[in-house]
């Protein structure tokens, strides 16, 4: 979205009278961006659609105190990242709940297996076996680390640009996509 435009859309937003069609401008113009940068650290396309959801209806709660201190897509993104670090979250607590009872195995490396193999079965999948090892070895990854990873590597977001949205320095964030990078790498060789 252009800068202007964007403008135009948040003096729309402050608009109480314009506010609920400048609304679904922005829900048409960022669904899809959000959609993918939600879907490629959630396993489930049904999933991701649902982080969107909670992503748009944050935004609309908040739009009143939205100060345009960052631009309208940034906003957004951290919005999204954070709705999914939740979703991440509970998921692998409940993972974990569900692979540990009754079972003293090493959770962590289940919930792993559990994440990475549902991707498979997803009907919204149409990747090759490349894709999908890609995708498990990611699915691998701690939550905040296949967030950078999935922004950088998959999004091209410059460092600059995810500092805004996650609130990390650019050290932490090389630092972290470093690290995200080796233990991708270390899972294709355990697979060799």
């Amino acid at each position: 979205m252009e800068t202007t435009n964007e403008q135009d859309i948040i003096s729309q937003l402050r608009n109480p009278s314009q506010r609920r069609a400048a609304f679904a401008k922005v829900v048409s113009q960022y669904s899809q961006p959000l959609y993918w940068q939600i879907r490629r650290m959630v396993t489930w396309h049904d999933d991701a659609d649902d982080v969107l959801q909670n992503t748009f209806l944050k935004a609309w709660m908040g739009i009143e105190n939205f100060r345009g201190e960052a631009r309208l897509s940034t906003w957004l993104h951290r919005i999204a990242y954070n709705e999914t670090l939740t979703f991440l979250s509970r998921q692998h607590e409940t993972i974990s709940l569900d692979t540990s009872i009754g079972d003293d195995n090493d959770t962590d490396d289940d919930a792993t297996l559990t994440l990475a193999g549902t991707l498979e079965s997803d009907p919204y999948f149409d990747g090759d076996e490349a894709e999908a090892l890609l995708q498990a070895a990611v699915a691998s990854l701690p939550a905040k680390q296949r967030a950078v990873f999935t922004m950088k590597y998959f999004d091209e977001m410059k460092y600059e640009d995810m500092t805004e949205v996650t609130g990390t320095s650019v050290g932490g964030l090389k630092a972290s996509y470093h690290l995200a990078v080796k233990k991708i790498e270390d899972f294709f060789h355990r697979r060799e």
